[in-house]
């Protein structure tokens, strides 16, 4: 979101007709309205330079992309706290860098690195906040660390209405990162993934230190090996077991796509809602509250025995798809309660949700020794979605209702497919492969799974 107001492009003149091919030249005629700054105001990224602001923001997407693929499985073999750890310490270092750049060629090659680790963090510390409480409260934690992606989202265009000097917005916006750095190294271990290597008395200690920071008193614990528990003498799994076994090659497949379809609709819509008229940091925050009000619906339907996490995140998919669709036949002169910007919303909000619960539904279809690579794999494939959306604008030249026909089969095709996987609901977590042809993870009573969960 650091480009949608660094990179923000203010009303400007020139005093003669025609670009300057001097850059000098073109800074003495050019003046610019508002009264803010922005790479565009510092390096004259217009007309022909304009493309460069686009540019930052699809080297950040592509460093996403690598981040999100190799951070994942890094965590799964080395542990989830030192890659978050080390993830986090050049995000903010990179940040400073991208707020200090000198040049556009740095500040771009400095959004790329920023993308690279922001990305790889984000989803690590997704698991490690997953892997930290019982299975039963995954769908808070879930809701919750995305619900403050939304929040940010409307707190960054606060600090932008308070800062207008671009750089000292960068600076502001990425100093709270150092204090949850030195935060972070009070974190403990992922106790699953100790689990998950064979480390039993390092996953104990955990779980006694979690306890007495619950109120709880010292616990009489002793953890037993799982039939797939590592052993000191074989190697971790790596990305390519999600290829590898039958299972997790079909699950990533169309969880793969489920991932790039979201990503897809959620852009694609966010770009056709239509371009808000009034102030700009207004319209940032409320973009990202409108996202609010998905969280607790999505937090009611998934805990319930008759919806379940499938059927929640296939009823979101197909409304989003079915608002997009619909969208076509509300005439543009519309009022405000069916205009197509409204449905366009609700579309959005709905997609929300759906993304909301893919997160949580994802975590809990991998095991624990290749969640993090699991994660990263469909990430990818959600990058993906988001390149290619900006481009379906462009099908306005046939008709009004082509991007919005894109979107709405494409949501509904998800949506559908969605019905493939398997519900996760009261279902224990596999900690290894071999959990997964396991009778228990295969067929359990739901009595029997909360049993577990609670031991």
């Amino acid at each position: 979101m650091l480009i949608v107001l660094v990179g923000a492009v203010p009303e400007y003149h020139i005093d003669q007709e025609g670009i300057p091919a001097n850059g000098a030249e073109l800074a003495k005629r050019i003046h610019f309205v508002d009264n803010f700054t922005s790479i565009v105001t510092e390096w004259y990224l217009i007309e022909q330079e304009a493309y460069k602001v686009s540019l930052a923001s699809s080297l950040f997407f592509a460093g996403l992309l690598i981040g999100n693929v190799t951070f994942g499985p890094l965590s799964d073999k080395l542990g989830r706290k030192p890659v978050y750890i080390s993830g986090l310490f050049f995000d903010v270092i990179f940040g400073y860098v991208t707020a200090l750049a000198p040049s556009y060629d740095v500040f771009a090659v400095s959004r790329f690195f920023v993308g690279i680790v922001n990305g790889g963090m984000a989803l690590v510390s997704l698991v490690l906040t997953q892997e930290y409480v019982g299975k039963s409260f995954w769908s808070f934690t879930g809701s919750l660390t995305n619900l403050t992606f939304a929040v940010g989202i409307a707190v960054y265009a606060f600090l932008g209405y308070c800062v207008r000097e671009w750089r000292y917005l960068a600076l502001v916006s990425n100093t709270p990162g150092v204090i949850f750095l030195l935060l972070s190294f009070m974190l403990p271990e992922s106790p699953r993934w100790l689990y998950s290597q064979g480390k039993m008395a390092e996953a104990e200690d955990v779980l006694q230190y979690i306890a007495l920071g619950n109120g709880k008193k010292r616990l009489n614990l002793k953890l037993k090996p799982s039939a797939g528990t590592l052993r000191k003498d074989v190697s971790a799994p790596g990305i390519l077991n999600l290829v590898k076994h039958p299972i997790l090659r079909w699950r990533t497949v169309i969880l793969m796509y489920i991932w790039y379809v979201c990503s897809f609709v959620y852009y694609g819509l966010t770009l056709n809602a239509g371009e808000l008229r009034g102030n700009l940091y207004l319209n940032v925050a409320l973009s990202g509250l409108v996202e609010v009000p998905a969280f607790p619906l999505c937090m009611f339907f998934i805990e319930k025995s008759w919806s379940g996490r499938r059927k929640a995140m296939t009823c979101f998919l197909i409304f989003a798809g079915f608002a997009c669709i619909f969208t076509m036949f509300v005439p543009t002169n519309a009022g405000l309660l069916f205009s197509p910007t409204l449905l366009a919303l609700c579309g959005k909000m709905m997609v929300s949700a759906a993304f909301n619960i893919l997160y949580i539904y994802t975590s809990e279809l991998y095991p624990t020794v290749l969640r993090n690579a699991g994660l990263g794999v469909c990430s990818m494939s959600c990058r993906f979605g988001g390149i290619l959306a900006p481009f379906v604008p462009s099908l306005k030249s046939f008709s009004r209702s082509v991007p919005f026909v894109v979107f709405g089969i494409t949501g509904l095709s998800a949506g559908f497919l969605t019905l493939l996987l398997p519900e996760t609901l009261n279902k224990p977590i596999a900690e290894s492969i071999e959990d997964l042809q396991s009778p228990k993870y295969e067929v359990l009573k739901i009595k029997e799974a909360v049993l577990e969960e609670n031991t």
